[in-house]
Order: structure tokens, then sequence, then C-alpha cells
């Protein structure tokens, strides 16, 4: 049986991964309570605002998550723009296969969703976006790309990623990542300006 102390935590895990499979709208409590396995009374002792405070730890978890494995490969790929890219795409595909396909992003599960729904959140979520982006084009500026020329590749590379997430759960393949690999390897072979 699991410690009462892991209450907190277990909830935002639960809370978390339904998200990233049926999104916000259609995970309740109750389900996010039963899969975590913690009382309700400790639910609303660590969580007393509800679904929408728990909806921000899991978004902080998973981005903090997200820019900790950007990271991660940034600091295994330095200076190389190619396996870098490579990497990330490589990483989220295997993630991809792992769940058989069921895990999306949390962040974007939420932001076709959210914004008619809580504006609160809408800006926590656009803020992970830009704060795992900023990795991505810190590690482009760091390959020796022009300042406007790592913005631009970080923000096209992460929009080719959760596009790839969506097309590989439908297809059922990693196909999708193999596929934007090359092309952004190509991308961002050209000249460095």
């Amino acid at each position: 049986m699991p410690r009462k102390t892991d209450a907190r935590a277990r909830a935002i895990a639960a809370a978390e991964r339904l998200f990233r499979i049926q999104g916000y709208t259609a995970t309740g409590l109750t389900q996010i309570i039963e899969e975590s396995g913690a009382p309700k009374g400790s639910f609303y002792f660590h969580f007393p605002r509800g679904k929408a405070q728990l909806a921000e730890e899991a978004i902080d978890h998973y981005v903090a998550s997200r820019i900790a494995v950007l990271r991660n490969i940034s600091a295994n790929t330095t200076g190389d723009a190619l396996k870098f890219v490579r990497e990330i795409f490589s990483t989220f595909a295997a993630e991809m296969i792992a769940s058989d396909f069921q895990y999306g992003c949390l962040m974007q599960n939420l932001a076709n969703e959210l914004p008619a729904l809580d504006a609160d959140l809408t800006k926590r979520v656009a803020r992970g976006f830009i704060d795992s982006t900023e990795v991505i084009e810190e590690h482009f500026r760091g390959c020796g790309f022009a300042p406007a020329r790592a913005s631009s590749t970080a923000a096209a590379l992460v929009a080719a990623l959760e596009g790839a997430r969506t097309i590989a759960r439908l297809q059922r393949t990693p196909a999708v990542f193999e596929a934007l690999a090359d092309a952004s390897v190509q991308s961002c072979a050209g000249p460095r300006r």
C-alpha cells in the first residue's frame, strides 16, 4: 500500500498521465483520485482549489521534466545542431512507442482545450512552450546560429514535434518523427545566418 505522504505526488502524476492521454475536460477529479489511490480528503488538503490547482502542478511538473530532457540532450550534443535535432526526435519517438502511442503532449492537449475554459492555465501552458523553446534556441546559438535563425529554428522544431506526436498517435507509428528529423537536419545543415 502506498505511503500516505506521497498522495500529493501520486495525484500530480495521475493527472499528468490522464491529461496526456485524454485531455483536461475528459478527465474528472474522481478518476484522478481513483487512479492515484489518494484518499479524497487528502486530495482536497493538497489541492484546495481542486482540478485547476492540480492542473497547474501537473503543467509545472511536465514542463520541468521536458526541459530536463531537452537540457540533457543538449549537454550530450554540445556544439552539434544536427545530432541535437536527431536526438530530440528520437527521444520523443521512443516515448511515444513506450506509451503505446497513448501519450500526447500535456501542453498541446491543454492548449487545445483551455483558452475557453481557464485563462490562467492557458498562460501557464504558453509559458511552458516558451521556456522549452528557449532551451532549444539556446542550443542552436551555441552551435553558431545567428540569434534570429536560432529562434525561428527552435520554434519550427517545437511545432514539428507537436505535430509529430499527433500524427504518431493517429498512425501508431514513429515514422513521422524519422521523416521530420531528416527534414529538420537538412534545414539545419544550411548556412547559419
